[in-house]
């Protein structure tokens, strides 16, 4: 299982889809170093390094990853059909639970891998503003960039990051394990990238229906990064949905001829 693991990551990070997410999301944050206007999304302005990587976040987790997840993980099935090396490694004495559980592992491990990318091209971009305490919030903590009127040590700052960071590669879990789904539904990585995009766009245009519907919809908690309180409602929601898309898409591969 260890082999087809890391088997699935160099395929997957070797993939161009996954070397242009992760250029992509590294250089964007080194954006804000040269944007004249970046006071206009912090509205205290923005007066530390800090602060940077919820700007960030804030944009690429909505947008950009959620694309990139889709498009890389279709392509861990997708891309070897066609290319024709999937059914050889299936004909092998591996179980197939394992070759898409290996999948499904580096599918589910590749949002906390571009989330980490944009965080740390944030902090780079945010070393001409330095990284010492600060009377504000890094955006990603209580009152968000007001902060809570106290001023912020270096060491809170970096925990509520990390808390943001993770926070933020978990509520994108259940996208690459839809994303997974539909390579094995449809065993093309355009195909499987657009049913992926396409179910995330229908899910936000279910707001016209009751505030009961809301709770359940996945794209409806894809703000728990920034999130505070109790967050065990929409954790347990997201790995709900990651769990079902997960354990279907194995399902499937295991009874469909590829």
């Amino acid at each position: 299982m260890l082999s087809l693991l890391l088997l699935e990551f160099r395929k997957m990070l070797g993939a161009r889809s996954a070397r242009l997410a992760l250029l992509v999301t590294f250089l964007l944050p080194l954006v804000w170093a040269f944007a004249p206007r970046l006071s206009v999304l912090v509205p205290v302005g923005v007066v530390s390094g800090w602060q940077l990587p919820a700007v960030s976040l804030g944009i690429a987790v909505q947008t950009l990853i959620p694309l990139f997840v889709a498009v890389t993980v279709a392509e861990l099935i997708g891309a070897e059909v066609a290319q024709g090396t999937l059914a050889p490694l299936l004909l092998r004495p591996v179980d197939r639970t394992r070759v898409i559980g290996s999948k499904l592992i580096a599918g589910l491990t590749y949002p906390f891998i571009l989330v980490a990318s944009t965080v740390l091209g944030s902090l780079l971009a945010g070393i001409p503003l330095g990284f010492g305490p600060f009377a504000a919030g890094t955006g990603l903590g209580p009152g968000l960039f007001v902060g809570t009127g106290q001023e912020l040590s270096s060491a809170a700052a970096a925990l509520q990051v990390l808390r943001g960071g993770f926070l933020a590669g978990v509520m994108l879990m259940p996208v690459a394990a839809l994303a997974l789904l539909c390579g094995v539904l449809y065993v093309n990585t355009a195909a499987a990238a657009l049913a992926t995009i396409a179910a995330l766009s229908v899910m936000r245009l279910l707001v016209v229906f009751p505030e009961a519907v809301q709770r359940v919809v996945l794209t409806n908690h894809l703000n728990l990064y920034v999130q505070q309180g109790n967050l065990t409602e929409s954790v347990v929601l997201l790995l709900i949905y990651t769990l079902g898309f997960g354990l279907t898409a194995v399902f499937l591969f295991e009874n469909r001829d590829l």
